[in-house]
């Protein structure tokens, strides 16, 4: 098991737990006397104070950057991802960033129709560290979605990983994570971008940018017109 380094507490370009936003948000959400309960506070501020939206996704350095999800109130996983490892650096807490592929059940048919698959690759979480282990944390979907569509709510104690549900409410499939790709002192955007070009040719144009086929779109409208199918 690595042991934290002074990368994890580091600010990068990506992660940037030196900005003032950044700062702010560690100083007013990272609530309690130990690194446990700072870190839970922390979990749940990113997790329900950002609405997931797997639809507007900008791949650019600039989009992919932890205080932009604090602008845009809204982002997909590895961006909320980003920004909760980002607070608990600039909470005192080691950090990192950690990614797995999952078949996300939670889609819809306009994705579908765009990404060709259900595969979801470079799914991104946060490594904390706490009581001498690394803690997975996954922020990604905020609880107001889940108790729209059904979806169990992805709890974190700061002493048992918390990682999706491989069942939804009902007992339908949810998340099925089947590859892991370990942990990353920063965000390897590069080979996120890489990747996605060659799993989801035509769906990502060449500035990165929200497709076409999108744009305007709601996601939560989307699955909620699925659901009531």
């Amino acid at each position: 098991m690595t042991t934290p380094t002074p990368a994890h507490l580091r600010a990068t370009a990506l992660i940037d737990s030196d900005s003032p936003s950044i700062q702010a948000f560690a100083a007013q959400h990272a609530r309690g006397t130990t690194d446990r309960e700072r870190a839970v506070a922390l979990y749940l501020a990113v997790r329900d104070g950002f609405r997931y939206d797997p639809y507007r996704i900008d791949l650019s350095p600039r989009g992919m950057t932890a205080s932009t999800v604090l602008g845009n109130g809204y982002g997909w996983c590895v961006p909320k991802a980003a920004l909760l490892t980002a607070v608990c650096r600039a909470a005192g807490i080691p950090a990192r960033m950690g990614f797995a592929d999952v078949r996300n059940h939670l889609s819809t048919e306009r994705m579908r129709e765009i990404m060709k698959t259900d595969l979801f690759i470079w799914h991104g979480y946060t490594d904390i560290w706490l009581g001498g282990t690394w803690r997975k944390a996954t922020p990604a979907f905020n609880i107001e979605l889940c108790e729209r569509f059904g979806l169990l709510p992805l709890e974190f104690d700061g002493e048992n990983d918390s990682i999706y549900h491989p069942f939804d409410r009902s007992g339908a499939r949810h998340m099925e994570y089947v590859h892991q790709r370990g942990a990353f002192d920063d965000m390897p955007l590069a080979q996120i971008v890489a990747d996605f070009r060659t799993v989801y040719s035509g769906w990502l144009p060449e500035d990165g940018a929200t497709h076409s086929s999108l744009q305007g779109a709601s996601f939560a409208q989307d699955v909620e017109k699925e659901a009531r199918a």
